[in-house]
């Protein structure tokens, strides 16, 4: 494992932040070509995108202030340095980017349909800080490719390299139908079902995490997780949306 990327003095890069900044610039480069596909203006949903990025990292910081406000008081830096991104953090976020998209005019489902693929190659490069990190544990494994957990007498699933390759082949698949969706929604929706369904499997190969209440003893919180993001599909495909016309 690799957690720092440089470690020079008092200066420490950590993996998983050069690669989840990595990730988001080549997302972000990556949205300029997908909303040209779907005939939005690239430049305004590469600002949309940016926004998103910057309101996810702000909402994130303010929500871990205030609910640690009184160790912030005494470890402002510290407490600003702990990963922060929470699903309230990202609901949040989620509604930020939705006033944003409406004050610019910018349709929702063309816009998720441009993301979609972006989102993925995200999470490819987040599952790989996950690895560089160690912070994505697997369930003991006798497979050749397992990875030994010092002093070596224990073998794991690397569940994170699982996740990017997984990430990249339903961004490759996403790249494919984009120019070939019949509604608008058809590809945002094909993203979440299949990022929903793999993590709802990856899950059966990591440590479980379950939480002393009812919903947390039934499944796990990823698996939850997974499952809303497969009914929110599943509810995206029965609406009626706008029919494409692909120019010939």
């Amino acid at each position: 494992m690799h957690p720092s990327l440089l470690h020079l003095g008092f200066l420490t890069i950590p993996t998983f932040g050069a690669l989840a900044a990595i990730g988001l610039m080549l997302a972000l480069a990556l949205s300029l070509r997908t909303a040209a596909v779907v005939g939005l203006n690239p430049d305004l949903v590469w600002n949309a995108g940016l926004f998103a990025v910057i309101a996810a990292f702000v909402l994130s910081r303010l929500l871990l202030v205030a609910t640690n406000f009184h160790s912030f008081l005494t470890y402002p830096i510290l407490v600003l340095m702990v990963p922060s991104l929470t699903p309230l953090g990202l609901l949040l976020t989620a509604v930020a980017t939705a006033i944003y998209l409406r004050l610019r005019a910018l349709p929702l489902l063309p816009v998720l349909d441009a993301w979609a693929p972006c989102a993925t190659l995200v999470w490819a490069f987040l599952a790989l800080g996950h690895f560089a990190e160690g912070s994505d544990p697997g369930l003991p494994s006798n497979l050749p490719w397992a990875v030994p957990i010092p002093p070596g007498t224990l073998r794991l699933h690397p569940v994170a390299i699982y996740a990017a390759v997984i990430a990249a082949l339903i961004t490759a698949v996403l790249l494919d139908r984009l120019s070939h969706r019949r509604h608008a929604g058809d590809t945002a929706a094909l993203g979440l079902a299949l990022s929903g369904l793999a993590q709802f499997l990856l899950s059966f190969l990591r440590e479980p995490a379950f939480y002393e209440n009812t919903l947390g003893r039934v499944l796990d919180p990823i698996q939850w997780v997974a499952l809303g993001m497969i009914v929110l599909a599943g509810l995206l495909w029965q609406q009626p949306r706008r029919l494409v016309v692909h120019a010939v």
